[in-house]
């Protein structure tokens, strides 16, 4: 090129817009919710910072960006203005986020500190001290580089002059421009020298050099004899000098005196129209790579890997205490494995140090992403041994990312107070395959179940306050009370107006109602010997399973028999497990029905006008919680339904969304509560139909000495010695125990999934036995069957597990629910109990039929079945192990959870409130008050 040739940022920039535009609109095929959004900040009105924002707003909008200007009166406070940026952090459709300077406040205001209020992530003119020091230290490519030496470094490279090992001088050190602009040019292999005023020789210098950017605000301070015989010349500065040759009176001059300059450089920008226009466009450029990185679109979601999430592992035998395991590992800070595991700042709240709730908005922001396999881990009929679900769950997850480096989740239930303090003990796994810490799982966690311990009980007062008002006051009262005169004006609430909606009343003025009208609204006339909704607590209190109420005097006598369940038993903890968002489980609440009026009509919350109420109290348990496996791998843990009367899993939302954050290539494990028959046919038939999603992998847990139970070995009480045979090699025993887990891998094949049976071993197994059990298995149609240590030693006791899970995952898919849901309520659990539990039919006492015939002409007929039966045999006779057949299953009665969406049939007697064994395992637990260290969870 000529001596002195233009670098014009006015044809550069438009170059880039158009390359800009092709790659948004790519982006946007790739996620149709893919949206920029940027955001510019002004204080004031300054003509030329109105000019500057209307010019980013226009090319934003080009570009098909969010474009919002904010704009706040000079006689704002810093204050306000931090709280506006503070918003604009917590938006997750905005990605970038400008404060225009100079703030023009009439107020003192510390403009770094708005500046650097802005998260970091959403920083895209690059001064946030996180991404001033990625760039000083040469990450390049996770930060934000300040939008005009950005575009300089284009401008130069557009030239076709190499950087590499030419020498380059900056002048002026500001934050914006000098200081970033010296980092990136020596980042791109410039030997450079940063200058200022205060710099000796500044002449010398340039002389020197073969590149020469200028940031110092002096006009035409730089002149000709300074350049090097050509040399690149880049001009950031604007001043306006007295012209009276124009119509303003001035013109625009840069910090370069340009016709002394342009004679000795072979490149060089003009003001105006050099650097200015390519800040626009490298501002916009910064826009769109962060809302990329928003919506995880800038790699391909198959290749996305997280970072190292690994914690190495100091493995000891014997196996110490769990809770020793626990406290010997020290958890990665939950924010850190956050990050590691792409989840943005916006999108979790730190529950101290080691958990965190994650938000839903997860899910939208990977809408576009591939989903992961999904595997299901269950198991065969319990025993009080224990066959380890939960424990290889956790060693599967770590075996698959610690040790065959795939990104993978865990996602368990959340363990009950009573489990924690009565017969069981905690629930987080076990050995060195657990979630720590430990005592944070098992207690308290984020007090989810709490809430729905105050939102359950909330709904039971309002029942009985309810039924008491309409029993003490007359028509016209009650109707007053209910609909009362606020400031000279009556009006229905929300509740009230759909009450009237269900009711066919359309009249909206509480005054227009006639008095039939009002009378059916205001009296619910509840049933008291139909009420089915309980108090809750969470506790295993057996004293509390029948219990009367109304004995106070104000009750005036009017008592009732009720009972308390645990609080994993209420319906709204089903509810919370199936829900997809805050608004699905507010509709769902809205649809519970707590018992019938006198007339046999249903009554629901949402007639008690207590929905609301009882949604901001659970608002917040919606987001499944963040936690971590002694190994370091990602662990959601939400929800704890019963695996008797509801359905046993944990949530639908934790599964979507680790789905999504696992990528292609990744894993979700989740469990099932109890055996097969019961936590995974209703994670099928219940929890899948519900989400949509379709699991890869069943694997189901099985121990040596839990098959010698089932095949006739004795009766064993938790914390008594086990009989001899236990602890001596018994293959007979073994293969006629076998008969269980035989009857398990028939219930998965019936779904069209393949399973993997993971052989949970213990120091009295003998290979002869585990070789049995894995011959047998792969004859009844497992897929595979593997000899597990992950107890003893973690992920790497379970990676042969984590093979052979990979290799199931990618045969075909034939998933396939159990039954049709537009069958009849009768043939549906017919169906289960013989083709599940081996039954030869089903008998319905007179009220269960009954009852399915009510909820078929209420319409409830095509709700899935959720039976409530024993887990401890694949009967309805907790006493009848192995695989028993020819039975009759008796139906006792049924009830609805019509909010969880699903109908519950009784088969015999279930307690839906354990209770405390004489030494329950609170007796173990202590506490030392001076260091909080808590010991004897286990």
């Amino acid at each position: 090129m000529s001596v002195g040739a233009v670098l014009s940022g006015t044809k550069l920039a438009k170059s880039l817009k158009e390359a800009l535009l092709v790659e948004v609109d790519a982006a946007r095929r790739a996620n149709t919710a893919f949206k920029p959004g940027l955001a510019v900040v002004q204080i004031g009105d300054r003509s030329d910072s109105n000019v500057y924002v209307g010019h980013k707003m226009k090319v934003a909008n080009e570009l098909g960006f969010k474009a919002e200007h904010v704009k706040l009166a000079a006689s704002c406070t810093e204050s306000e203005i931090l709280a506006t940026i503070e918003k604009l952090n917590e938006d997750n459709s905005i990605h970038g986020i400008i404060v225009q300077l100079p703030l023009d406040c009439l107020n003192h205001v510390d403009s770094l500190k708005c500046t650097t209020h802005v998260d970091a992530a959403k920083d895209v003119d690059g001064l946030h001290p996180l991404n001033a020091g990625k760039l000083a230290q040469g990450d390049l490519s996770s930060s934000f580089i300040p939008c005009t030496p950005q575009g300089c470094l284009e401008l130069i490279k557009s030239s076709g002059i190499s950087i590499s090992g030419k020498s380059a001088c900056v002048i002026g050190r500001s934050k914006i421009v000098g200081s970033p602009m010296a980092d990136l040019l020596k980042w791109n292999h410039a030997t450079v020298t940063m200058c200022h005023s205060k710099t000796q020789d500044l002449d010398k210098i340039v002389k020197q050099s073969d590149i020469v950017v200028i940031a110092i605000g002096s006009p035409q301070m730089l002149k000709g004899e300074w350049i090097k015989e050509g040399a690149v010349v880049i001009d950031c500065g604007i001043n306006s000098v007295p012209d009276s040759t124009t119509v303003k009176g001035y013109r625009l001059v840069g910090d370069v005196d340009y016709e002394s300059c342009a004679e000795k450089a072979s490149f060089i920008t003009p003001v105006p129209g050099g650097v200015g226009p390519m800040t626009v466009v490298m501002l916009m450029r910064n826009t769109f790579e962060s809302a990329k990185r928003f919506y995880n679109i800038s790699t391909s979601a198959s290749m996305r890997s997280w970072k190292e999430t690994s914690i190495p592992v100091e493995v000891k035998t014997p196996v110490p205490s769990d809770i020793q395991v626990s406290r010997s590992q020290t958890p990665k800070p939950i924010a850190r494995l956050a990050e590691d595991i792409g989840l943005l700042p916006s999108e979790y709240s730190l529950y101290g140090k080691y958990k965190a709730k994650v938000s839903l908005d997860v899910e939208k922001r990977l809408a576009a992403s591939v989903s992961g396999s999904y595997v299901v881990v269950t198991g065969i009929t319990p025993t009080p041994l224990g066959e380890g679900k939960s424990t290889t769950s956790i060693g599967l997850a770590q075996g698959l990312c610690a040790h065959l480096g795939r990104n993978t989740f865990a996602c368990l239930r959340q363990p009950s107070q009573g489990v924690t303090f009565g017969i069981k003990g905690g629930a987080a796994g076990g050995g060195y395959s657990q979630v720590i810490p430990m005592e944070e799982f098992n207690l308290h966690l984020t007090g989810d179940i709490h809430a729905i311990t105050a939102a359950n009980n909330l709904l039971a007062a309002a029942i009985d306050a309810r039924m008491l008002h309409e029993r003490n006051q007359a028509d016209n009262a009650l109707y007053g009370r209910l609909v009362p005169e606020i400031k000279g004006q009556k009006k229905f609430s929300k509740s009230q107006l759909r009450r009237l909606k269900r009711l066919e009343i359309s009249k909206t003025n509480p005054a227009e109602l006639t008095d039939e009208e009002r009378v059916k609204f205001s009296r619910l006339n509840i049933d008291p010997d139909t009420i089915t909704w309980q108090r809750v607590v969470d506790t295993n209190d057996r004293h509390l399973r029948k219990i009367t109420i109304g004995q106070g005097d104000l009750e005036n006598g009017h008592t009732r028999t009720t009972q308390y369940d645990i609080a994993v038993a209420s319906e709204l903890m089903a509810i919370l497990a199936l829900s997809s968002d805050l608004e699905d489980m507010q509709q769902r609440i809205g649809r519970i029905v707590i018992g019938q009026d006198t007339e046999g009509g249903p009554v629901s919350a949402d007639d008690l006008g207590v929905v609301d109420a009882l949604t901001v109290l659970m608002k917040d348990t919606v987001q499944p919680t963040l936690m971590q496996t002694v190994e370091g791998s990602p662990v959601f843990v939400h929800a704890g339904p019963f695996a008797n009367i509801a359905h046993g899993n944990s949530s639908v939302v934790a599964d979507r969304i680790a789905l999504k954050l696992v990528g292609a290539d990744g894993f979700v494990v989740t469990e099932a509560g109890f055996g097969a028959d019961i936590g995974m046919e209703k994670f099928f038939n219940i929890k899948c139909r519900n989400s949509g999603l379709q699991p890869n992998v069943v694997v189901i847990v099985a121990s040596v000495r839990a098959l010698k139970m089932h095949g006739g070995a004795p009766k064993v009480t938790p914390g008594q010695n086990l009989p001899s045979v236990y602890n001596e090699q018994s293959l007979e025993m073994v293969e006629k125990g076998f008969s269980n887990l035989a009857k398990q891998i028939q219930n998965a094949s019936y779904f069209g999934v393949p399973v993997v049976v993971a052989i949970n071993t213990f120091a009295s197994d003998t290979m002869e036995e585990l070789e049995l059990i894995q011959r047998l298995s792969r004859s009844a149609g497992a897929f595979d069957a593997v000899i597990c240590e992950h107890f003893s030693k973690g992920g790497l006791g379970a990676v042969q597990l984590g093979e052979a899970v990979i290799k199931a995952s990618k045969l075909p898919s034939s998933f396939k629910f159990l039954y049709d849901i537009k069958t009849p309520l009768v043939d549906k659990i017919r169906i289960i109990a013989q083709k599940i539990y081996g039954a030869t039919d089903i008998s319905l006492t007179e009220q269960a039929e009954k009852v399915a015939q009510k909820y078929e002409s209420m319409g409830l007929g095509n709700l899935p079945i959720c039976m409530a039966k024993t887990h401890l045999s694949l009967s309805h006779n907790p006493d009848l192990k192995g695989a028993p057949t020819d039975f009759i299953l008796p139906i006792r009665d049924m009830r609805a959870s019509v909010g969880a969406g699903f109908i519950y049939p009784l088969v015999g007697s279930i307690a839906t409130m354990p209770g405390l064994p004489t030494r329950p395992c609170f007796v173990d637990i202590e506490i030392d008050p001076k260091t909080q260290v808590i010991d004897g969870l286990f």
